[in-house]
């Protein structure tokens, strides 16, 4: 009987796949833009072009042609093989294994508490005389967690699309509004490093910080919550996976375009993280009037509540499928090729353990709102965070060119070499992360 979300195909059955590619089937691309673009990509965004003008805007578009390539991939692995990713780590060896759950626990109680707080920010901008910001905060969290524990797949999906086209609406009317100098924005296509020091590492922070986190890890899982779960999806995902970063390249460009000339021809300095968009609200009012402020804050939450809900749904359907991994090896049981399919059919974002850790994500940070974030607790998690990046590109790279995956669907050449590229500079830039811990405190 022919499954028409894509499942698996029928003896004889050829319905049940698309016959190409087609706009009407995106969305989880634009989910993974949505997560993969936070305020504080927003932020970085904004800083390199108040700093620098528009001389790093070719980075920036290179770093949106190396998440494609790492989302790419991560698709590829679930349509080709019908096994998660987290399978697909699993068979590397235990340290996998171990590394993924210090990741999930000690990233995910951090990020908890970082989303919340930057979702509740322009809330509190916009709604100043309601409540503190550590309640707008724990707000957001809780309606978060809400949302994702009575909707599957298919209303997230819709709500991230909305919320994709507010932000999508405001960066492209800030862009318009600043007037963009198209000269200068051309010329700053050519790779062109700016005078400065330091300016090599600022460069590679830019082309790898903007919509790169474990989100494209979960991109495969999504792809799969879709329904797509054989081959026959794969012009789809590819389509699909394509608009996810040129929607996010508009987001950082149009971002860009306003540090470059709203804040940079006037030599304004912002505040790093997300405070930083609370003092642009605030130029902007000054510039273009409060309406223009008002939405500036609206687009603000949208970035911020999408990552959020983003991760709740994402990282919650990995950690959901490492915990069913671990109870069938426990039981001595192969999974085989079904799990993307139990992904598609829904078990997962149904289960105890994709609940769990939607708590976990929830209410454990929530102290860490009130009392401040522990100072060892922010080293490990920095650590982490910077490992998990060369950790997908290099297991991917591993993954995709050995015989856990079909002969066709192995890695090319161009494949290869995005992916060797991501790894190094990922790598770089998680060794500088590293060294520049305050390890003296830490002991």
């Amino acid at each position: 009987m022919a499954e028409t979300k894509g499942g698996p195909i029928a003896a004889g059955d050829v319905e049940s796949v698309p016959r190409k590619s087609s706009w009407k089937y995106i969305g989880p691309g634009i989910v993974v833009a949505a997560t993969g673009v936070g305020a504080g990509d927003l932020v970085a965004t904004l800083i390199a072009g108040s700093n620098f003008g528009y001389t790093l805007l070719w980075a920036a578009v290179i770093g949106c042609v190396v998440k494609i390539s790492l989302a790419e991939a991560a698709g590829r692995w679930h349509l080709s093989t019908g096994r998660t990713l987290f399978e697909g780590w699993a068979s590397l060896g235990r340290w996998t294994t171990w590394f993924f759950v210090a990741y999930v626990v000690v990233w995910g109680f951090a990020y908890g508490a970082a989303a919340m707080s930057s979702s509740g920010l322009p809330l509190q901008a916009l709604f100043p005389d309601v409540m503190d910001l550590k309640w707008w905060a724990v707000l957001t969290g809780v309606v978060g967690l809400v949302f994702v524990w009575f909707n599957k797949y298919d209303v997230f999906e819709k709500v991230m699309t909305v919320l994709v086209g507010v932000m999508f609406v405001v960066t492209v009317y800030l862009a318009v509004r600043v007037t963009p100098n198209l000269g200068d924005a051309v010329a700053g296509l050519l790779p062109v490093l700016p005078d400065e020091k330091d300016s090599v590492l600022n460069t590679l922070g830019l082309i790898g910080g903007v919509g790169g986190t474990i989100t494209l890890a979960a991109y495969g899982y999504w792809v799969n919550a879709k329904g797509w779960t054989n081959t026959g999806w794969m012009k789809v995902m590819r389509l699909d996976n394509r608009v996810a970063y040129v929607t996010t390249g508009i987001f950082v460009v149009a971002m860009l375009f306003v540090g470059a000339e709203l804040l940079h021809s006037a030599n304004v300095a912002l505040a790093s993280g997300d405070k930083g968009l609370v003092q642009l609200s605030g130029i902007l009012e000054k510039e273009y009037g409060t309406a223009t402020s008002k939405l500036f804050l609206i687009g603000f939450f949208a970035t911020s509540f999408t990552s959020l809900i983003g991760v709740w749904h994402g990282v919650s359907l990995m950690f959901a499928d490492f915990v069913e991994h671990y109870r069938k090896s426990r039981a001595g049981v192969d999974g085989g090729a079904r799990s993307g399919a139990e992904v598609a059919s829904g078990a997962r974002e149904r289960s105890l353990p994709f609940r769990a850790y939607l708590l976990w994500l929830t209410f454990p940070p929530i102290v860490l709102l009130f009392q401040g974030q522990p100072f060892r607790l922010i080293i490990i998690y920095g650590v982490l965070g910077a490992a998990f990046m060369p950790f997908l590109a290099l297991t991917l790279i591993w993954l995709l060119n050995s015989a856990r995956t079909p002969a066709e669907w192995r890695n090319g050449w161009v494949s290869n070499g995005m992916l060797v590229i991501a790894g190094l500079l990922f790598l770089v830039l998680c060794v500088k992360q590293i060294t520049d811990q305050d390890w003296s405190s830490f002991f």
